[in-house]
């Protein structure tokens, strides 16, 4: 039985600091109002000459029945049919738009529908938009089409429906099975067993099946939280994510009714990630990542072995099924090689700009070549917990000590993790240990020229 070494006290107490979540880099918190349509314009032609030439797709339904106090997403609530029908509209003519200045002969591997909850709007809308992107651009044969669910929503006929749409994989969000956790967060329980949901997504032959987890959320335990990934594990599916309650509640004023109730400590929070982690393990899942855990045979764990794993807005991710992302709804955000474009929040004003201009650029941030290689070594450590800096420099035709200088980087930058026995750091080749996996956002922080700037907001990193 394999057991994760403890993480004391003292190393939580000293690696507790506020920082980015890297899902980007530059991190989010620097993308710049300015950027135009026309920019946007300009990098989506762009990127037709760029690496990945595969294309990813993301679509936003940033709309909710109701809104659960921890959620950290952009949502909106209390829509009506004719407001819906309009959005899909915008939705459908912003696609049509930017696929004209995407070069035909790119091929589309992955598609993914994330809000608020997309399973909570009309099946038609649902069916409206995957007839178009299946209309407009060439899917690969083995693509990979996502939705995320909320299970108080889910009906069997529902998941018959995504199926005949086109629909391969369902990410369930569940957060936790305990009905006073779910109360205190504002959120309804699934109305059918997801035991049973889970069969009927296997029996209707989905090739996969995410469940989502969430800890250090209101009423939650390490004891309860055990409870809660045992009732995952017997579930079997491919993937599990336990995510990190993030509480910024200067970003999220919802988040302050939490407070009320209150929180775990980080103690018991560090308990309930070294629980997850020895429960899932011992289960014959593979770690991925701080957070994701699959199956040996799924593509995450292959990638993880290969060094090959990424990650972008929507969570870890391969080369081999994500391309450039090109994102479509109000606050998605699209991930091109060379820029970061966020849509406007507010779905109205979403709409009025789409009718208005075919776009909705909210902000946006061109990436330099030192960004990309800067984003490459974060991605590297974040997602494979290893970086080799002499083939990074190698890759970009640099020194290993301009590659350094670039990164304004110390070899001595790194005692302090090592002291502590949390990553090894031997002939430019540094590798995460496994008791330092919970702190690899502040590795990662340690090769961020930008990290002293300290733009915006961020969420703890441990």
């Amino acid at each position: 039985m394999i057991k994760m070494n403890k993480i004391n006290e003292k190393l939580l107490n000293k690696y507790s600091t506020t920082g980015p979540r890297y899902t980007s880099y530059p991190p989010a918190t620097f993308f710049d109002t300015n950027f135009t349509n026309n920019e946007y314009e300009e990098k989506l032609i762009q990127s037709n000459d760029e690496f990945p030439q595969s294309i990813s797709v993301y679509i936003h339904i940033p709309f909710c029945p109701q809104i659960c106090h921890f959620c950290g997403c952009t949502t909106e609530t209390g829509f009506t049919k004719p407001f819906l029908e309009r959005y899909i509209d915008a939705l459908i003519k912003e696609i049509e738009y930017v696929s004209k200045k995407i070069d035909s002969k790119r091929i589309l591997t992955q598609v993914h529908w994330g809000g608020g909850t997309p399973n909570a709007i009309s099946y038609k809308y649902i069916e409206r938009v995957t007839k178009k992107l299946f209309e407009i651009f060439t899917f690969s044969k083995n693509y990979e089409m996502a939705i995320e669910c909320n299970p108080a929503h889910l009906e069997f006929k529902h998941i018959e429906l995504l199926k005949k749409f086109g629909f391969n994989r369902i990410s369930l969000g569940i957060q936790d099975f305990r009905l006073d956790v779910l109360d205190g967060i504002n959120r309804k329980p699934s109305k059918h067993p997801i035991k049973k949901i889970i069969k009927k997504i296997s029996d209707e032959g989905f090739t996969g099946t995410n469940i989502d987890l969430v800890y250090g959320l209101p009423y939650q335990t390490p004891e309860s939280f055990s409870n809660t990934v045992d009732k995952a594990i017997e579930l079997n599916t491919d993937r599990i994510v336990t995510f990190s309650y993030a509480h910024v509640p200067s970003i999220l004023p919802r988040q302050k009714i939490l407070e009320k109730i209150g929180f775990p400590s980080s103690s018991e929070k560090a308990m309930m990630y070294e629980t997850a982690y020895e429960k899932l393990v011992n289960a014959g899942y593979i770690s991925i990542g701080m957070d994701h855990y699959s199956k040996p045979h799924d593509e995450f764990a292959v990638a993880l072995k290969n060094k090959q794993l990424h990650r972008n807005f929507q969570g870890y991710c391969t080369r081999e099924t994500t391309g450039q992302v090109y994102a479509f709804g109000a606050s998605s955000i699209s991930q091109l090689d060379s820029a970061y474009i966020q849509n406007i929040k507010n779905a109205s004003q979403y709409i009025k700009s789409i009718e208005k201009d075919n776009l909705a650029v909210l902000r946006g941030y061109s990436v330099d070549k030192d960004q990309k290689i800067i984003r490459e070594i974060i991605n590297s450590i974040m997602c494979n917990y290893y970086v080799d800096i002499k083939s990074i420099a190698k890759k970009y035709n640099l020194q290993v000590s301009e590659l350094y200088s670039l990164i304004k980087f110390k070899k001595d930058n790194l005692d302090d993790f090592i002291e502590d026995e949390i990553l090894e750091f031997n002939q430019d080749i540094i590798s995460v240990k496994e008791s330092g996996r919970l702190f690899t956002r502040n590795i990662a922080m340690r090769f961020d020229p930008l990290i002293d700037q300290k733009i915006g907001s961020y969420s703890n990193t441990v």
